[in-house]
């Protein structure tokens, strides 16, 4: 064994120790199952202390610099952290926004103000970050964005609406694109990008109650709203390209993130083991052949979705379509989780229909909690029907 390999040994074993002192037991109140969830204060507290101890322990963001909070190490370090948090159900990463999409921005094309300036905040959960991009009116078609963003003086005049913005209603910061000139020939000429201000007159943030009953989506309304034209990133008309560097973070495209912890993880084991609780006419569940067939294909394609991880970091396995496992892994991944959290839920049978606070409802309506809030992920950072359109166009060369 290598000293690098005996390194990282000795740190997944320091890791696991503080993961067994250190993840808190049930809080005696709903904890969100992703980021997409976080509705009250209860949970906002409870999750900004959380992130602030893992930080503080140096296990977030450990491959970021560390005059800015991280710990300048191997990315792979981060790796392990991740798989402990998971492997002990740990609470979620809230500030999901900051840690995975601001941040990893910032370090690659912001300026060295803007680094100082935000990082760290990002990293302790002091300060929360939304994402301004869809609107009421055209959903993932970002290129028509009505948003508008008037130069005055030292300041831009934000009017406009934005829409299924995760956190708005608790975030300091947005990362805000809208538009700046509409006398463009091109309509993706005409937007900018501004690293926006959340706490100021003209802001107001509508929650959005979801099909869970949770909340954690909000409309937000600009009314007049004034900015610092310092919060512009690059120039004017240059957001497009500073928006789809943005999404390539958020769909896992580009590495740099702090931290993949940002939702409770369910795996096929897991719905494995709640299967084998459940019984059909007397009968286990998986004694029915069909059961157990339909169990097997969804544990063939978990299995394949993570060979698919390695693979297309091997670039003579992947010489075929360069790019078409990076762009296509978004669309899978959560295509796959919705399926499989509604079959583990069906097969509950006539139980299948009750939902959390039911007394008689399956690990007390997990399964369908977690089918229903999977809908927020495929729709998250382009709908799945935006994502098949990239992969035909950009990955198969179909026409548009």
């Amino acid at each position: 064994m290598s000293d690098s390999d005996a390194t990282l040994k000795k740190f997944r074993s320091d890791v696991n120790q503080w993961m067994r002192d250190n993840v808190p037991v049930d809080p005696g109140f709903l904890l969100p199952l992703s980021f997409l969830e976080v509705g009250t204060e209860q949970q906002l507290d409870f999750l900004r202390e959380w992130q602030n101890k893992v930080w503080r322990a140096g296990f977030l963001g450990m491959h970021w610099p560390s005059e800015y909070g991280g710990q300048g190490a191997d990315p792979a370090y981060q790796a392990i952290v991740d798989r402990e948090l998971q492997r002990y159900n740990a609470p979620i990463l809230f500030n999901t926004i900051g840690l995975n999409w601001v941040g990893p921005l910032l370090l690659d094309i912001g300026s060295k103000d803007s680094q100082a300036k935000y990082i760290k905040g990002i990293l302790s959960g002091d300060e929360i970050w939304c994402q301004g991009f869809s609107e009421p009116d055209h959903g993932s078609d970002l290129g028509s964005v009505q948003t508008r963003a008037v130069r005055d003086g030292d300041d831009y005049l934000i009017n406009g609406s934005k829409i299924w913005t995760t956190l708005g209603n608790f975030a300091d910061h947005m990362i805000l694109l809208a538009r700046t000139n509409t006398a463009v020939e091109r309509k993706y000429d005409g937007l900018s990008f501004f690293l926006a201000p959340m706490k100021i007159p003209g802001v107001d943030a509508h929650p959005i109650r979801k099909v869970t009953g949770e909340y954690g989506f909000n409309q937000i309304f600009f009314t007049d709203a004034r900015i610092p034209a310092e919060t512009l990133m690059r120039e004017e008309g240059q957001g497009w390209g500073v928006a789809m560097k943005t999404l390539e973070y958020e769909r896992g495209v580009s590495a740099g993130q702090a931290s993949g912890h940002w939702m409770v993880s369910i795996q096929m084991d897991d719905a494995v083991d709640q299967l084998r609780t459940y019984q059909r006419d007397g009968e286990p569940l998986l004694a029915d052949p069909i059961a157990r067939d339909d169990t097997i294909k969804l544990i063939m394609e978990a299995k394949a979705s993570a060979l698919a991880g390695s693979r297309m970091r091997i670039g003579r396995l992947t010489s075929d379509y360069p790019m078409g496992l990076p762009l296509s892994s978004k669309y899978r991944w959560t295509e796959y989780a919705r399926r499989m959290k509604l079959f583990t839920a069906s097969m509950q049978g006539a139980h299948s229909a009750l939902y959390v606070g039911d007394e008689e409802a399956c690990q007390g309506g997990f399964w369908q909690r977690a089918y229903f809030s999977n809908f927020g992920a495929t729709i998250g950072g382009g709908t799945s029907e935006v994502q098949a359109n990239i992969i035909a166009e950009h990955v198969l060369g179909l026409p548009k």
